[in-house]
């Protein structure tokens, strides 16, 4: 049975489901969602490219910043807990840079949090033989001390999708045999609602978006399964000030498949990955709701500038001015075309006052 016929199913029986739902159910169905499948995901033959797939240096200077956490809280016994791995090519260079520092690396436990058997294979084939190991859920890891990071993966976690008419109304997915899969709406809950009122946020008429709950339960797990650290969230989205501009009135949601970009989630279900634009003022404030507070926000150019990306550049030169050019254009990519577009936001937990590398230039994106 296909995963569409397994959700019309669901729906006859039920009724219209809510977009999250759906969206749960079309990246997250056991071996037939998107990231539970066994086919090619990231990378040439995949549907789209991460920091990692392109150069090495990211993980390296992300490296970098976990190293300086680590003297910040007092060179002790360390974890880090990477959430949602991917392919395992970041985790590696994170580990190698790591591994220069053999005082660090003797006292690291490192952890990742995976729930995509796919994904999960794929990192224990490419991390054989290192200090690794996996879990289903960030509380299995309660009392923690060290750092926690993901890469791109709250922008993956099911939405539900409002729109504001003469009340807030929630959109849900209804199936007819002449149109296919349809969308309805629905009075949105207090839950929503909530949400908006609490980022003091007041949606004009007609303009549709997404609202991440899920965020806000991942908030909540973070804050009580770490007792002392930081946390790394690198992502592409926007402040609410910025994401909710008139321009972006009919949200944020994009699909992606063999490298191309549409906006249809139900065609090839299960088969293409849905995204939408994360709120960081979200994450701050609900970050703040659980005991994290704020260390800075800036973007992906700005934190590798601050880590040091010029210095790497340079000595990449002296050391294979052959190659040169060939690996500096990757690097190109992350300050550039991907510089502005992704976002880093910086919470901590029981830490005194210090600066971080990563958050010396600031960018012009503000949390207030």
């Amino acid at each position: 049975m296909t995963l569409s016929s397994i959700i019309i199913q669901k729906i006859k029986q039920h009724g219209p489901i809510s977009f999250c739902d759906f969206m749960e159910m079309a990246l997250y169905y056991p071996e037939l969602g998107y990231y539970t499948s066994s086919h090619e995901k990231i990378g040439k033959v995949g549907d789209y490219y991460t920091s990692s797939n392109l150069t090495s240096a990211f993980g390296e200077m992300l490296g970098k910043q976990i190293e300086e956490m680590w003297h910040i809280l007092g060179e002790k016994e360390f974890t880090v807990v990477e959430m949602g791995a991917g392919m395992g090519l970041l985790s590696g260079d994170v580990l190698s840079y790591l591994k220069k520092n053999h005082e660090l690396y003797r006292d690291l436990k490192y952890c990742i949090v995976e729930k995509s058997p796919t994904f999960r294979n794929e990192q224990k084939k490419r991390l054989e033989g290192q200090n690794v190991s996996w879990y289903d859920s960030i509380t299995e890891l309660s009392g923690m001390k060290g750092c926690i990071f993901s890469n791109e993966l709250p922008d993956a976690f099911p939405v539900h999708v409002v729109v504001m008419e003469n009340e807030l109304m929630e959109v849900f997915v209804d199936y007819e045999v002449e149109k296919g899969f349809i969308e309805v709406l629905r009075p949105a809950t207090g839950e929503l609602k909530n949400y908006l009122e609490e980022l003091k946020i007041s949606l004009p008429f007609g303009y549709r978006t997404e609202i991440n709950l899920n965020a806000i339960k991942w908030m909540q797990e973070i804050g009580s399964t770490l007792k002392k650290g930081f946390v790394i969230t690198i992502d592409y989205g926007y402040p609410s000030d910025e994401l909710y501009q008139e321009y972006r009135n009919r949200g944020t949601l994009m699909c992606y498949y063999k490298h191309s970009v549409n906006e249809t989630p139900f065609e090839r279900i299960g088969e293409q990955d849905m995204t939408t634009h994360v709120n960081f003022s979200a994450l701050d404030l609900w970050g703040r709701k659980n005991g994290l507070d704020l260390c800075g926000f800036t973007d992906q150019a700005h934190f590798l500038m601050g880590l040091g990306i010029d210095e790497y550049l340079k000595n990449l030169q002296e050391k294979d001015p052959v190659n040169y050019y060939r690996k500096m254009l990757p690097v190109k990519t992350l300050l550039m075309e991907m510089g502005e577009t992704f976002k880093i936001l910086i919470q901590e937990k029981g830490v005194e006052h210090f600066e971080l590398s990563g958050l010396k230039f600031p960018s012009r994106y503000r949390i207030d």
